[in-house]
């Protein structure tokens, strides 16, 4: 019997396999598949993915947020973490949270040869602006609201 919200079976959902980014860093992400199961839950508030990484993707390019709170859980397989502080294995039962503001650009790689699958939980600000700690890049830079753009603001 198919489950009725607020409850649902995550397979139910859609996998999508898209980015926003331009390329060169697209085809760094992709494929990968995020079931957007904070939207099909009818949350406007916070977001939650449930994402495959598959081996040899980077889950994005590292990036900070100025407004959004992000945390990421580990269900299954292995991914790397890198910050400012390195490089750390994470495997299943292990997370990492990054709070607004923190300029220490994050970033999950998948080295290992099996997908690694994870939540992804943030907090909707509409005003938040995604900075890249080591790319050309920037996201919903004033006046470029939900695109990219090179860091000096000119657009791709």
């Amino acid at each position: 019997m198919p489950l009725k919200l607020p409850a649902l079976d995550p397979r139910t959902v859609e996998a999508l396999n898209k980015s926003g980014y331009p390329e060169p860093y697209r085809s760094q992400v992709l494929p990968r598949e995020k079931r957007r199961l904070g939207d099909a839950c009818g949350l406007t508030k916070i977001g939650i993915n449930l994402t495959t990484l598959h081996p040899g993707k980077a889950s994005s390019m590292r990036h900070w947020h100025t407004s959004e709170d992000e945390f990421i859980y580990l269900l299954e397989g292995e991914v790397i973490l890198k910050t400012d502080a390195g490089e750390q294995a994470l495997t299943a039962g292990m997370c990492a949270g990054f709070g607004a503001g923190a300029k220490d650009g994050h970033q999950l790689l998948n080295r290992s040869g099996r997908p690694a699958v994870y939540l992804e939980i943030s907090n909707r600000d509409p005003e938040d602006v995604g900075e890249y700690s080591e790319a050309d890049l920037r996201w919903n830079a004033p006046g470029h609201p939900g695109k990219f753009t090179h860091r000096d603001g000119t657009p791709y």
